[in-house]
């Protein structure tokens, strides 16, 4: 006896019905003589017998009928009022037989508040409910499927489980919001999955990987994986207690910028390294050298090495170059227990274009702009993020919260910034569309972002947001409350180029680009700042920072040594690229490892353990890293001496009686007799000198320090006569004031 009709056989057989639960599993009917029965269909098109088996007696086996040449089957139970529970037993073409669950005798898990939060794109747990979960229905293990496709007029889940045929398990559209659910009972971790998507417009169909998946297939296989990660067991919860203090502005920051790709691998076949290994590595290397905070370059999976992380796929799964999601989180939880913080780069300015991913997601322009002055990055060749769309800023902000919640990410530093600000952004003539109002900015990326760093704030008050942004729009570093885009910190790239220019010139003609290294301090309080030499400026021909360096290898490492101490003394946190912490001569390869036999060597070796001593220097010393961010904590005592290009200044304190006086020479000139300014009487320590011999230097400098001299000086009442070495920085530490108020 048949119960469905041509049309709805033809749909499930065709694979266009959006409603799949309205035609397969069990059905109570009322048959023709009013008497009710249940009837059970399946589409299982690669069999060719399929048997109801009631699991009340699973002696026996009712045969279904094959209504279409193609495998649709069904079979009816008569004078049976309401659904029995059952499984499938399947007979192959081939004679093998098995018996599975039927997915569609399982009840629907989104809840209608799940899908009015998606909507109105304040659901900012979407990871909780969307992508591939393994869970316990009606008793039953599997796993439970969700996607978010609202103009695909069908769209299944495909495998190994169903011989990656997109006809098996067509989803069902829960219509409020375009989100389509399938829950497969027996389907275990590891399982690799695609989506199946069929849009309703111009016959478009494609295999996309989850946009929520959790773990993905090694590139170039472009799957995603079934993964648990909620039961990894933490052990870090000494450091999330304390991490308040760690990422405080007034705190010490000290970031080491790492490639996991290419910081180490494997010497013997110069593969990757797992996870695993790097952070025992790393967790040491970074401890012993002082840096606070390691900041990762992208680690969400994407498929071009050469994009360094930067063009993601699966913003939701770590990236299977270097092993499972639970490598991951012991990596973290590794550099955790060694007191280190984790920064991760988040990239929610662009994606890819590959036919995988999010782009044309489901057959429109679902997750970018569909006009391209607006939804492409012509010069990257990758698609602009709609961030307009609700559902859209919804997927993002959940994104960063899920580094945040499951991985006990410490900080998020997000790229690109000024590309999300402004609509002429990379473009020409008028390739661009103004605003609502006819300017440049986009409104809509702006209100993403203060959304973003509001919800971040508000869920982890301890974690820092920073933003790589290389403009100058204001008040980056403000709350939105007050028209700010309300980070943390922004990276001050002005500060990055005009030093780094400053320092590739020979150091006779520095005298007449005095105002290189003299100009940030005019705007140097406007934001909160770290101070960069990031991967950005050891790549593409632009050299190694040892190379950048001007003269012969002692001026180049001299050279270099100077610029990393005016980088600590200056206002504001510190980040340093791996490598340049002993002076790597080649560019940085994302296709290999550091020199790291360079260490063996005395100038590299030396050039490291300054940077060592000048980290330690720098978490000690309350005047190097207390008050970064206002006039408070800084005051010049000479900037105008030009022709030797040296200047001096002060470093302060929140209480103001410790201080430290710095001075920096960037001429190979030492200079004996140098008179400079200081603020109180008494002896003035010597707590570094960047041409101590231990750190390849020649030693020039004072001897650990020297008593002051009642002669003003700098418009200070006492002064110090010092010993200035070539290409140096001394620091000096003052002595504790009789007064505090003088």
């Amino acid at each position: 006896m048949r119960t469905v009709l041509d049309g709805e056989i033809d749909a499930i057989v065709f694979a266009y019905h959006g409603a799949p639960m309205d035609v397969l599993g069990p059905h109570v009917k009322e048959l023709a003589d009013g008497r009710k029965a249940v009837a059970i269909r399946t589409f299982r098109p690669l069999d060719a017998e399929v048997y109801v088996v009631a699991k009340h007696d699973p002696a026996q086996r009712t045969a279904m009928e094959n209504l279409n040449a193609v495998g649709f089957f069904e079979a009816v139970f008569e004078d049976v009022d309401e659904v029995f529970a059952y499984h499938l037993h399947l007979v192959g073409r081939d004679g093998s037989e098995v018996d599975i669950e039927d997915p569609y005798a399982y009840p629907l898990q989104l809840t209608d508040f799940d899908l009015h939060l998606l909507g109105e794109g304040t659901h900012f747990r979407t990871y909780e409910k969307l992508g591939a979960h393994l869970v316990e229905v009606n008793g039953m293990s599997g796993v439970h499927f969700a996607v978010w496709a609202p103009n695909a007029e069908r769209v299944s889940i495909k495998g190994n489980f169903n011989q990656w045929d997109g006809r098996t398990h067509p989803m069902q559209l829960r219509s409020q919001v375009g989100v389509w659910e399938l829950f497969i009972p027996g389907l275990v971790q590891g399982e690799v999955y695609k989506y199946e998507v069929k849009s309703r417009y111009m016959g478009y169909v494609g295999d996309k990987s989850d946009p929520y998946g959790f773990y993905a297939e090694m590139r170039p296989n472009t799957g995603s994986i079934v993964f648990d990660i909620d039961h990894y067991d933490w052990r870090d919860t000494d450091w999330v207690a304390s991490r308040k203090k760690h990422n405080g502005l007034n705190a010490p920051m000290a970031i080491y910028e790492v490639h996991l790709g290419s910081w180490k691998r494997a010497p013997e076949t110069n593969g990757f390294l797992n996870y695993r290994d790097l952070a025992d590595d790393l967790a040491d290397y970074v401890k012993k050298l002082g840096y606070t905070h390691v900041e990762l370059l992208p680690v969400a999976e994407h498929p071009f090495d050469g994009s360094w992380g930067y063009q993601v796929v699966g913003y939701f799964a770590p990236t299977s170059r270097f092993g499972t999601p639970s490598d991951f989180m012991y990596f973290v939880d590794r550099l955790h227990q060694h007191g280190i913080g984790v920064i991760l780069d988040w990239v929610p300015a662009h994606f890819p274009s590959d036919a995988h991913g999010l782009g044309f997601f489901d057959g429109t322009h679902l997750y970018e702009h569909a006009d391209p002055r607006r939804g492409e990055h012509a010069q990257w060749g990758t698609k602009i993020f709609n961030f307009g769309r609700n559902e859209v800023r919804n997927f993002l902000i959940s994104n960063a919260l899920f580094w945040l919640e499951k991985y006990h990410i410490d900080g998020l530093r997000v790229d690109a910034v000024a590309s999300m600000l402004y609509l002429d952004y990379g473009r020409e003539g008028g390739d661009w569309l103004p605003n609502q109002y006819g300017g440049r900015e986009n409104l809509d990326a702006v209100d993403f972002i203060r959304r973003f760093n509001d919800q971040v704030h508000k869920e982890f008050p301890d974690v820092l947001t920073m933003a790589e942004e290389s403009t100058s729009w204001p008040l980056v570093t403000r709350p939105g409350y007050v028209g700010g885009l309300g980070f943390d910190l922004k990276w001050n790239m002005g500060w990055m180029h005009d030093m780094l220019d400053y320092m590739e010139m020979d150091s006779i003609f520095r005298r007449f680009h005095h105002n290189s290294i003299t100009f940030s301090l005019m705007y140097a309080f406007s934001e909160n700042f770290i101070l960069p030499f990031s991967h950005d400026e050891v790549v593409h021909l632009k050299k190694a920072m040892i190379t950048k360096m001007p003269g012969d290898d002692w001026q180049k490492f001299a050279g270099l040594r100077a610029l990393y101490g005016y980088m600590y003394t200056h206002p504001g946190k510190k980040l340093l690229f791996m490598g340049g912490e002993f002076g790597q001569w080649h560019e940085w390869d994302q296709d290999r490892s550091l020199d790291w036999h360079l260490t063996e060597y005395d100038f590299h070796k030396q050039l490291q353990q300054f940077v060592t001593d000048l980290n330690h220097l720098y978490q000690t010393e309350p005047a190097m890293h207390q008050v970064d961010f206002s006039w408070e904590g800084f005051e010049w005592i000479n900037f105008r001496d030009v022709d030797k290009s040296i200047i001096a200044f002060e470093r302060r304190a929140a209480d103001s009686t410790q201080r430290l006086v710095v001075i920096c020479n960037f001429t190979p000139i030492p200079r004996s007799g140098y008179r400079v300014g200081v603020p109180f009487a008494g002896f003035y320590t010597e707590v570094m000198n960047s041409d101590a011999a231990a750190y390849g230097g020649s030693n020039v400098g004072n001897s650990g320090g020297l008593p002051s001299d009642p002669i003003p000086w700098d418009k200070r009442p006492h002064s110090i006569l010092i010993t200035l070495p070539p290409l140096g920085v001394v620091i000096f530490k003052a002595p504790a004031p009789e007064d505090a108020n003088q």
